[in-house]
């Protein structure tokens, strides 16, 4: 078995160097990939056949994770999402927020509703939502790829309670991994916005002295107007469509919590971790929590896991957690892949951000596990966890719909400023 993956990564090798040095006719190129992914295939079918119960773990593995976190997390966003750019809210908080996502991010105001969900629902919604308003001609393909780039993120969920409490039983980790995780692809937002400037899709509208909220409620009607659905009808497509991409993930979870199972018996994941320590090592990391980290670049769940249980020192299994949480996995990639499979996006940068999403996380970790750490005890007090529940007003609100509204609310904050401003200025030219 080991053998066989060898000679499948040898071949891999080979044809991307016969790539490099002398680029192969279109259809050569074509019929390159065909015999790599038939090699691959073949090397999992034996893998398979010879280990079915290594099979049968990894595929049980793989469908406890959809069904128990991926499934119920995941669904409602999904639901609402759909249902939000049937009504055209969608297309409302777009032409709002344009004056606010255009100088950030230089993508449309529409990318402000993935921004808002991708940072509360976690992979793959971002990608999701980035292929429909790509489909729906709501952004250009450049604007779509730096959408992807930085709206794909870890569940808060799963950072501040999967793993900083069931995997670390330390809930005082969680705000370090969930500020490293957001504040690193915001990061990337902004310098993206330098990425493809000379976009030949974009269109510059004529200035027009029509109120901006007068235009978002016209451009809603008018798209609601354009399909003139039932409220039943966009239900149930909405249902539909969300439960079939779900349905489509938990096949990618499946397959890789196989895959992942079939390498560590062949000892991929050690050989991989052992070209890993020539990187990481001067580092300071640990030989221990370099297995973790293999296992992390192929399954996110997994890796994280393995990361938790290392026998390393904390900071070092933290600094893992939110590289593997940045890189989010090939089975990630896959998902997100299968998402923008009708579009014309393009997979290459999307990949890149997430290596420089791994380096900047693991640099703010490391800055804001010496930092955070005692202001994360103190806020976990039990003193202050009761003054807490006395003035909320709803205290078993979910921590995603709190996030949610703030990142909303921060928006459209910023949205009222800026036409507030643009409003004074007008004033004082006139007078002058």
């Amino acid at each position: 078995m080991f053998t066989l993956v060898i000679l499948l990564f040898g071949v891999v090798v080979l044809a991307v160097l016969k790539n490099k040095i002398s680029p192969p006719h279109p259809s050569a190129r074509l019929k390159i990939t065909q015999i790599i992914f038939s090699l691959g295939a073949l090397t999992l079918v034996l893998g398979m056949i010879s280990q079915p119960k290594i099979v049968y773990q990894g595929a049980l593995t793989g469908l406890n994770l959809w069904w128990n976190i991926v499934f119920p997390s995941l669904l409602p966003f999904f639901i609402v999402s759909e249902i939000l750019l049937s009504l055209g809210i969608v297309h409302f908080m777009g032409v709002l927020l344009e004056p606010v996502m255009r100088p950030l991010f230089n993508v449309p105001g529409t990318g402000s509703f993935v921004l808002a969900v991708g940072y509360t629902s976690g992979y793959p919604i971002g990608a999701m939502i980035t292929a429909k308003l790509r489909s729906q001609r709501l952004c250009t393909r450049l604007e779509a790829e730096r959408l992807m780039a930085f709206t794909n993120n870890s569940s808060p969920l799963f950072m501040l309670v999967a793993v900083s409490v069931g995997m670390f039983n330390n809930p005082q980790l969680g705000p370090v991994i969930a500020i490293a995780h957001y504040a690193a692809n915001l990061t990337l937002g902004f310098l993206l916005r330098f990425y493809g400037r000379g976009d030949p899709e974009i269109v510059n509208l004529p200035p027009t002295r029509e109120s901006t909220l007068k235009r978002a409620f016209a451009e809603m009607f008018a798209v609601y107007q354009k399909d003139r659905h039932s409220l039943g009808k966009i239900l149930s497509d909405a249902v539909r469509s969300a439960v079939q991409n779900l349905l489509n993930i938990g096949g990618f979870i499946i397959l890789f919590a196989v895959l992942i199972q079939l390498l560590t018996a062949a000892g991929f994941i050690q050989f991989l971790a052992q070209k890993l320590s020539f990187v990481l090592t001067p580092f300071g990391f640990s030989d221990a929590i370099l297995p973790a980290l293999a296992s992390g670049l192929i399954e996110m769940t997994i890796g994280t896991k393995l990361a938790s249980e290392a026998a390393a020192p904390l900071q070092q299994q933290v600094l893992t957690v939110s590289m593997i949480l940045a890189w989010s996995g090939l089975s990630i990639h896959a998902q997100a892949a299968s998402m923008i499979a009708e579009t014309d996006i393009r997979m290459l940068p999307f990949i890149l951000t997430r290596i420089a999403h791994a380096v900047l996380a693991a640099i703010y970790t490391y800055v804001l596990f010496n930092l955070l750490s005692p202001v994360a005890r103190a806020l976990a007090a039990p003193e202050l966890n009761a003054l807490w529940a006395a003035f909320s007003l709803w205290p078993g609100l979910p921590l995603s719909l709190i996030i949610f509204s703030l990142a909303t609310l921060i928006l459209l904050l910023a949205a009222v400023i800026f036409h507030l401003s643009a409003g004074f200025r007008l004033i004082f030219f006139r007078i002058r």
